[in-house]
């Protein structure tokens, strides 16, 4: 307290550049330690169940050690032959205590750290299972290698016991705290031989290492519906088709032409359909909200609805394309089941949906029935939404403008691109078409069901 008074002594007095001075060389240290944690940081891991135990392989930059002394020598190089104790530490502090495993849904408590070895950034024992077990259980490097700490990899092994190699594992791996940014590449070698492969930010939860088809089923049926109710595109999109069709008969043609348009753009991208290009998710971003815009105008300068659902086909292909980029970034949680994973993800999206119009249609019933009248709430409500969307428009594109679109080789892949898509437009020709004369024949039978119900009423009266 009395460093403190004094300082703001100074403060008061006319040396003004003391005060700056001696304020500085207190906060020197704090802003010394708010560097520590490192912005970003790439782990690297392999998991393999053999016989009875489960091995896990790490990669981590020691620089996320930043609370571990290490023994160094001359400007900061590690001193190898006396840094184990300090490594062992760091290994269960920063890794063994935050990588959580599970057989069949039991938590796998007993775990030996077997090996711990700190590797030059050269490296590259970490392309496979066998060269990274080999490096880590190998000699430490010699004291004669100038290596400073912060720029070394630690490798650690450690083995926990298991019932069978056939069980059911997974993996809490909460290692988002190395750094403000931190990418785990996890392998998870499959007893059969095929290899799961996981890349994400952050802790993402419990991962199943190679799920069943029922259990990938189940996680993306969740994405799916999630999406649908974060994706406020989306969404707003949405209440432009239900605010002048508040029936459920009149919104059967329109949500299901959707339905199947984004269904279609959906699986052909997740077989890899959808162009690569880096400009390619800010245009569909672009369009998305131009499909709100252009369905909000046409709300308030009145269209015809008999007529709405291939709009909501057309856009639905859009917007199919935007469901993508969230599947693909997932993908990796499917294990072996793309397929049901992708049927399971578009269930979710489709039950998301089916929530938010139970929800929405009665409240647009209430508000025009009781506070507004139709057409004024209507427009009133298609002006909103218009202009929210017209904003993300102009930002989108603004985005889009900073990509330069150019001419791809003609080559034989681009042919072979060409004739997929040529197959898939005559695919959606064709669901079209179907499509028309399923609505004609729905409408046709509307139709003669509402003139025999008036033929009926004239006659009993």
């Amino acid at each position: 307290m009395n460093y403190f008074k004094a300082l703001f002594a100074l403060g008061r007095g006319r040396n003004f550049t003391w005060f700056w001075l001696v304020l500085g060389l207190f906060l020197l240290p704090s802003l010394t330690q708010a560097h520590d944690i490192p912005s970003r940081v790439t782990v690297h891991a392999f998991v393999k169940p053999e016989g009875n135990q489960l091995t896990a392989l790490l990669r981590i930059p020691m620089e996320a050690f930043s609370e571990i002394s290490f023994p160094l020598r001359g400007p900061g190089y590690l001193q190898f032959s006396e840094a184990e104790f300090s490594l062992n530490d760091a290994a269960r502090i920063y890794i063994t205590e935050s990588m959580h495993f599970f057989e069949n849904g039991e938590e796998l408590t007993e775990k030996e750290l077997v090996a711990t070895r700190v590797s030059l950034p050269s490296n590259r024992s970490f392309t496979s299972f066998e060269e990274a077990l080999d490096n880590v259980l190998s000699p430490p490097l010699d004291d004669s290698v100038d290596l400073f700490w912060r720029q070394g990899e630690l490798d650690v092994l450690v083995r926990y016991p298991i019932a069978s190699e056939q069980s059911d594992f997974s993996v809490n791996p909460e290692l988002g705290t190395l750094s403000n940014q931190t990418t785990t590449v996890l392998r998870f070698l499959v007893p059969g031989g095929a290899e799961r492969v996981f890349n994400y930010l952050g802790n993402p939860g419990l991962v199943i290492l190679d799920p069943r088809w029922h259990q990938a089923a189940l996680r993306f049926v969740d994405m799916g519906f999630n999406h649908i109710l974060d994706g406020l595109d989306h969404l707003l999109f949405l209440f432009c088709l239900v605010i002048p069709l508040r029936s459920i008969r009149a919104l059967i043609p329109v949500v299901t032409s959707f339905t199947i348009a984004h269904s279609i753009t959906l699986i052909s991208s997740a077989f890899g359909m959808a162009p690569s290009a880096l400009w390619f998710p800010p245009l569909i971003e672009t369009l998305i909200a131009l499909s709100i815009v252009y369905m909000a105008f046409e709300n308030i300068v009145g269209a015809r609805l008999e007529h709405r659902w291939m709009l909501s086909f057309g856009f639905g292909l859009v917007h199919g394309f935007g469901f993508s980029f969230v599947f693909s970034d997932t993908l990796q949680f499917a294990g072996g089941h793309l397929f049901s994973s992708l049927l399971a993800f578009n269930v979710g999206v489709e039950i998301g949906q089916i929530l938010v119009l139970i929800l929405v249609i009665p409240l647009l019933n209430i508000l025009f029935k009781f506070f507004v009248k139709e057409r004024v709430g209507t427009i009133l409500l298609s002006a909103l939404l218009a202009h929210s969307a017209w904003h993300w428009m102009l930002e989108r594109g603004f985005v889009l403008n900073q990509y330069q679109m150019q001419m791809p080789p003609l080559d034989t892949l681009f042919f072979a691109a060409l004739m997929r898509w040529g197959m898939l437009l005559i695919v959606i020709v064709a669901i079209l078409w179907g499509m028309y004369e399923l609505f004609r024949r729905w409408s046709l039978v509307e139709s003669i069901s509402g003139y025999g119900a008036i033929k009926s009423v004239q006659k009993d009266s």
